[in-house]
């Protein structure tokens, strides 16, 4: 995970070594109440309760409260835990978040363990050698090439598993991240069992347009980042004439999500449209990326791993790939961008608009690409939570 990803804001060093030092020390001496196994469950920076952490941590809590202790750990500069009132919710960084750690039987993480669920874990992760570690993902990996920071080694190799979504994945993860082959299990993505597969809508209506984040876009100034392909990109899209006649014509609103980790530039984009009525950018304060993805008819993005949501549901997907070679050179991807997108891939905005129109006035509520599904997700029985729960901890 690229170390801008986040105001990092980390703890004063000398207040994690203190609260550290203690939380290990104490542990050596407390003994659990019961028998109840401790399990800490983070993801999206503690920023959200969202995506297969958050679907991970509410199964344990509705499903097996009698066996395990299920604690979320979040960001203390939010409010959504206590607005949320989400059971057993921990602030990260605390003292009580550091002694779980050194108490807990089981970790799962969305993103990194450093930021999900233990601050500067790096630090003191050799203090820790009996906690079962699993990085549950949170996106079908293919799009992105990964990035390893100096942080992540020693966290990846004390990581115990691996999930993956298939055996699409499996095989990306042993060939190409080079994981040891007993570290990988194939249980499916826990966000996968909030919806039944294959639910193609009845019209078009509500369009979610999402575009992922660039890390290299991170540090450019203003008026650097309103001159780059990603700004006017987007801002051509909802200047293209052709598609405001359409929205308007046809009676269908387009709702944009900026993803979570290009926030930083949300307010560059507030004064993009004055057509309230058809376009909207959507508050993920009041609303949640399962939310869209369940109110929304179908998805225009460039790379976003909320596609694999829409694929798996059979609703149209629309890719548009504005910087597609610079992309490909300062990140790169495991899929070919030409062949292996599972939606209508448009080279300009004007092919954009071009699939919009057939979309809407064929009447396509489907994904024509659907039956690819099956090449990248190998479970559509909304059990990937319990395969989840029995192949680490045993349970069923």
């Amino acid at each position: 995970m690229s170390v801008e990803l986040k105001d990092k804001g980390r703890l004063d060093a000398l207040t994690i070594f203190f609260k550290v030092s203690a939380a290990y020390t104490l542990s050596l001496f407390t003994k659990k109440k019961d028998s109840k196994k401790i399990v800490l469950v983070g993801g999206n920076l503690g920023e959200k309760y969202e995506d297969n952490a958050a679907v991970y941590h509410n199964y344990l809590i509705t499903n097996h409260k009698e066996q395990v202790t299920a604690y979320w750990m979040y960001d203390p500069k939010t409010t959504y835990a206590k607005d949320q009132k989400i059971e057993n919710a921990v602030p990260l960084g605390s003292f009580k978040n550091y002694l779980l750690f050194f108490q807990a039987d089981y970790t799962f993480h969305g993103h990194s363990l450093l930021y999900d669920i233990a601050p500067a874990a790096d630090k003191f992760l050799f203090l820790n050698r009996k906690t079962i570690i699993t990085h549950i993902s949170h996106g079908i990996e293919g799009f992105k090439k990964i990035l390893i920071q100096k942080e992540d080694v020693p966290l990846l190799k004390r990581t115990d598993y691996f999930n993956c979504a298939s055996q699409y994945e499996y095989n990306l993860k042993l060939h190409e991240w080079k994981m040891p082959e007993h570290k990988l299990i194939v249980t499916g993505f826990p966000r996968f069992d909030r919806y039944p597969p294959q639910q193609p809508v009845k019209e078009v209506k509500n369009i979610l347009m999402m575009m992922t984040w660039r890390e290299w876009l991170f540090d450019l100034t203003k008026e650097e980042f309103i001159d780059s392909p990603y700004f006017k990109s987007m801002t051509g899209i909802l200047q293209h004439e052709g598609i405001k006649k359409l929205l308007t014509e046809h009676d269908i609103h387009l709702n944009i999500a900026l993803h979570p980790f290009m926030k930083k530039f949300e307010n560059y984009f507030t004064n993009l449209t004055n057509d309230e009525q058809r376009v909207r950018f959507l508050d993920f304060n009041k609303q949640t990326i399962a939310q869209s993805i369940d109110k929304n008819d179908m998805l225009l993005t460039d790379i976003t791993s909320v596609s694999w949501d829409f694929l798996y549901l059979n609703k149209p997907i629309i890719f548009y790939m504005f910087d597609q070679q610079e992309y490909l050179e300062k990140r790169g991807s495991y899929l070919n961008m030409d062949t292996d997108l599972s939606g209508y891939k448009a080279n300009s905005i004007e092919h954009v608009y071009e699939y919009l129109k057939k979309i809407v006035e064929e009447k396509i509520t489907w994904n024509e690409w659907y039956p690819k599904a099956t090449d990248y997700i190998d479970y559509f029985d909304q059990d990937n939570c319990k395969r989840l729960t029995h192949r680490v901890m045993s349970l069923q």
